[in-house]
């Protein structure tokens, strides 16, 4: 593993343990011509997935980014009451039915759709702010329907 500090490419194990939710190694690492210490988090990954976006410039591909969409949800959950290690099973959870739905290639659309799912049963509020990005609300009256529709399902 190369080292962050000074770039060389060799270093030392020092201590392996799992992560917090399970999904991860997390391993503590020090570099062998430094001595710097740092931290590195291997995951199975089960296949390579490259997801597809359409835009107005045309279609473009990019390879799966676990980081990517941590990140977005994440930003969504922000000053919630919601703890990482849920965040992180979510992200994890989505991620694994990717990999074994059995396609190399992935719509972000569908990664938007179960991002929403997931987010719907973990926090309302972090669903509307996930969706007013995911589906470009432009103006307030799209947030207050949207909002409308989630406040009917919790009712109903």
């Amino acid at each position: 593993m190369r080292c962050p500090f000074c770039g060389h490419d060799d270093s030392q194990v020092k201590d392996s343990r799992p992560s917090e939710d399970g999904s991860a190694i997390r391993r503590r690492r020090q570099c062998s011509a430094c001595a710097a210490r740092f931290t590195t988090f291997e995951r199975i990954q089960l296949r390579d997935l490259v997801v597809v976006k359409a835009g107005t410039e045309g279609t473009r591909r990019e390879p799966f980014d676990r980081e990517k969409l941590l990140r977005s949800v994440s930003i969504a959950c922000r000053k919630r009451p919601i703890d990482q290690v849920r965040i992180e099973q979510l992200v994890s959870g989505i991620q694994r039915q990717l990999e074994t739905a059995g396609e190399g290639e992935v719509a972000s659309g569908r990664i938007g759709e179960m991002v929403m799912d997931g987010l719907k049963g973990l926090d309302s509020v972090a669903y509307i702010r996930f969706a007013s990005v995911y589906k470009d609300f432009r103006e307030a009256r799209d947030f207050e329907e949207f909002a409308g529709s989630v406040s009917e399902v919790g009712r109903g």
